[in-house]
This record gives C-alpha cells, sequence and structure tokens, in this order.
C-alpha cells in the first residue's frame, strides 16, 4: 500500500472523456470489459420469461432464463437477418426467432431450422452469440470481455453465505457512471446534504452521528490498495483523546463500499454499472441475515413524502425502463422549497437517496471536470480518478491485467465507522475489524446513530 495526502489539479478535457466513455473500444470500456459485470436482479429472470432488453458498457443484449432455471445474456440481433431477438419467444430451454423460427439454446447453438430442407446441416453452422453469466449476491453476472476463459468472480465474502438468501435491489441514475460513484466516495458532504439541518443535541450522545454534526469538516488519510483506494475520514469523537473514523472503499472497477455504520458489523457493495455514457444502474447486495440500505419504500417509519419520492415508476420494456426513480429531473426531484426554508430540512428533498440522486444527476449527462476546484476534501476523489486512468491506460499501451481481475479475495473488504485512541495507527488498529468471515458481538450497531 502506498500512502498518499497529496492533491491533483482538475482533469483535462481529455483525461475526462477517457474516464467516462465506456463504449466497446474506448480505454475504460476496455478496462470494465475484464470484469465480470452484473446486469440484472436474480428477480427479474423467471424460468421462460419474457426476454428482458439490457444496456450493458454501450450495448444491447438480451436476458432470459430457460426453461429449467439457466439465466442467459445474449446478443439482441437475430444473425439470420438481423430481426431483434427480443420478440422471439422464451420456450423449452431456448429462445425462437418468430421471423423464420430459428431457435438457439442457452449456449448459443441453433437447435432448429424450420425454414431449412430436412437433411440440411446449417444449422450447425450458425451460433447465436451469448455470454458466461452466473449468479450471486442477489445479482445476474455476465463477462463480456476478451478471455476465452473468464477471470473469477469477485469473492465478496456473503456470495457464499449459507445461512440466508442475499438482499438485492437496484435504481437507475440518469447521468455518468463516474459521477454517480464519486457521492460514495464523499463523505463530508454527509455532514451537509443530509443531516446540514441538525444540530448535535438531536443526534444520541455519543454516537457516531454526533461527532458528525459537531464537526462537519473531517480529515483524511487515503491508500492505494490491490482492490482499488481506501479512505479514512476523521473527526474528534467527544475529546482530544479518541477520533471518530469513517472507512470506506472504492473496488475496481466500479463498485463501493461506504462508510455507515459500525466497522467490523456490516457487508454490503454498491455496484455503478454504466449502460451507457449518460446512464448508470446501481445495483446494491448484501447478505440477508445483516441490515442494509434499503429504499424508502421498502422501510417502516418513514414519512409519506420520503416514501413517495423514492417509489419506483412502472418498469417498461425501453433500454433505459428498469427501475426509474418516481424523483427525477423532469419534476424537480419533487424538492419542497418551503421545507428547505423551515430548517427541518437543509435541501428540501425526500430523504438521502433522493439528494443524491437530484445532486449527481443536476450535474448533466457528463460533467466537464475542467470546471471543477478542488479542495483537500476531495482526496479520495482525486485519488480514485488516478487509479482509473492509471489502469486503463497501462491495459491499452502495455495489455497490463487490471486490479484484481485475478485476485478474487481482494474483495474481501468491510466498512464502516469506528472511535480509536487520538495516537492510534487507523490501518493498524482495525486490521480485525475489517478483516470478512468475523464476527463481532460486542459491538453495538446503534452507536452509529444513523452516521
Amino acid at each position: 500500500m502506498n500512502r498518499s495526502t497529496a492533491e491533483d489539479p482538475m482533469l483535462s478535457h481529455a483525461d475526462n472523456e477517457t474516464i467516462c466513455r465506456v463504449a466497446k473500444g474506448t480505454p475504460m470500456g476496455d478496462l470494465m470489459r475484464e470484469y465480470w459485470l452484473p446486469f440484472a436482479l436474480g428477480s427479474e429472470l423467471e424460468p421462460d420469461c419474457d426476454p428482458l432488453r439490457i444496456m450493458l458498457l454501450g450495448e444491447r443484449f438480451l436476458a432470459i432464463r430457460t426453461t429449467s432455471g439457466t439465466p442467459v445474456l445474449m446478443d439482441e440481433v437475430c444473425p439470420h437477418r438481423g430481426a431483434s431477438m427480443w420478440y422471439g419467444r422464451n420456450e423449452n430451454e431456448g429462445i425462437r426467432c418468430v421471423y423464420h423460427g430459428w431457435k438457439f439454446d442457452g449456449t448459443g447453438a441453433c437447435v432448429d431450422m424450420p425454414n431449412e430442407p430436412v437433411g440440411s446441416n446449417f444449422k450447425d453452422k450458425v451460433r447465436l452469440p451469448t455470454y458466461p453469466v452466473t449468479e450471486a449476491g442477489g445479482l445476474i453476472w455476465a463477462y463480456i470481455g476478451p478471455r476465452h476463459t473468464p477471470p473469477p468472480m469477485p469473492s465478496f465474502e456473503w456470495f457464499d453465505n449459507p445461512e440466508g438468501a442475499s438482499v438485492a435491489w437496484a435504481f437507475q441514475r440518469e447521468c455518468n457512471w463516474l459521477q454517480a460513484l464519486e457521492g460514495d466516495i464523499d463523505t463530508s458532504h454527509f455532514g451537509f446534504m443530509h443531516v446540514g439541518h441538525a444540530d448535535p443535541e438531536d443526534a444520541p450522545e455519543g454516537s457516531f452521528l454526533r461527532y458528525t454534526i459537531e464537526d462537519r469538516a473531517p480529515r483524511y488519510k487515503v491508500l492505494d490498495t490491490e482492490f482499488g483506494a481506501t479512505y479514512g475520514a476523521y473527526r474528534p469523537a467527544g475529546s482530544e483523546d479518541s477520533l471518530y473514523w469513517r472507512f470506506a472503499h472504492f473496488l475496481f472497477p466500479f463498485y463501493t463500499m461506504v462508510p455507515t455504520g459500525v466497522l467490523g458489523t456490516k457487508s454490503q457493495l454498491r455496484a455503478w454499472v454504466p449502460m451507457d455514457d449518460t446512464h448508470t444502474m446501481a445495483f446494491h447486495s448484501a447478505p440477508g441475515a445483516r441490515r442494509y440500505t434499503a429504499p424508502a419504500s421498502q422501510k417502516v417509519g418513514i414519512t409519506e413524502r420520503e416514501a413517495t419520492a423514492t417509489e419506483f415508476l412502472p418498469n417498461t420494456s425501453d433500454w433505459f425502463g428498469r427501475f426509474r426513480i418516481t424523483a427525477r429531473v423532469e419534476n424537480d426531484h419533487l424538492i419542497d422549497r418551503a421545507l428547505q426554508r423551515s430548517g427541518r430540512s437543509y435541501t428540501g428533498l425526500a430523504g438521502v437517496i433522493i439528494e443524491d440522486q437530484a445532486i449527481t444527476e443536476s450535474m448533466g449527462p457528463i460533467f466537464d471536470r475542467t470546471r471543477e476546484h478542488l479542495g483537500s476534501s476531495d482526496v479520495m476523489v482525486i485519488r480514485v480518478r488516478r487509479r482509473l486512468l492509471a489502469a486503463a491506460r497501462a491495459l491499452a499501451a502495455a495489455g497490463t491485467v487490471p486490479p484484481a481481475v485475478d485476485v478474487p479475495q481482494a474483495y474481501q473488504q468491510r466498512s464502516g465507522g469506528i472511535v480509536l485512541p487520538a495516537d492510534a495507527d487507523w490501518m493498524e488498529a482495525t486490521a480485525e475489524l475489517r478483516k470478512t468471515g468475523v464476527e463481532h458481538p460486542d459491538l453495538d450497531p446503534s452507536m452509529a446513530g444513523g452516521a
């Protein structure tokens, strides 16, 4: 690990284009294709379901689940004359194009070509391109990269959890993947956008939330890691002798583990998967036995307004028709200016999810980062950009395998908050808490107080 406190200037226009664009043949698009990519919730596909349109890294695919339950990701167009297989029939272990009846099984082999003469072997020469697919963490994953044999799947600790199923959910953001991801690795905004209206007395004494409100300008330490980058944001914890630390991670190519909760008690990932350059699907996964952050519409004890704002529009069959939150650019994310003026809300927006959604979408489809003025609180954002650009360029120039592609165990990490003695080494003192597969029954999750 290399320690860093250095800051970088804003990105150039060329760097911004390199880091944002994900089409096939672009540096970042080719980097992402080296990894397994989540593309759907497991619950979206049932045996013999209708084909599901999947936009992934700017390419159009279709997904089905066969009669026996195997998920399949395929090219959209029929290899015969280019008709869309979305109109096809998912039936009896395969999909049949309705144009001429050609049928392909889950591996892409043509198993029936009824408009060819009896005895023809032409079907043996035609394939529908399909891709390696697996299921883990309540998500369906595909490998669409160049390797004949895919790399190993990332080994997030709950993927093989024998004690219970994973929980997973998703939502779409109508902006570039990087500006969506960067909100997760910018912890200082929490003290303003999410709890800027709160006074210290509003939070439980001795809670992480109280420490956050008492000092809204944390200091940072950042490390390069095998999997990406880690930061620790620290501030006083009620006295000069102790510090409250928030640990969080960026994991290649687009995962985050956020610092909410108590370090050692929580496992969770967020995947900010580019649908294309201007649309992002956020997938969340966590072990079913643990608490996790769900949409407000799935929680209890919330306001009716927050629940309404985080409801989803009905899914459509459009390429961008899945998991769209009701609060959106077209309705100003349902901002309540009277609530904002009242001081009962810092933003006037209905809760954490909508606040993050509104701000990242307000930057436009792809933000021009030549207009930024970065400060010390942006050190993790700067570091992640540097890591991404370096990895993408090394792959393009020399074929260098990107970080953690072949190191699945590198993804076994935990994030969260903890109070440490002021003179403690932040990494050494938390080594045991950051280990996966270790229970800490002595830790009280309520210490976080919502932070």
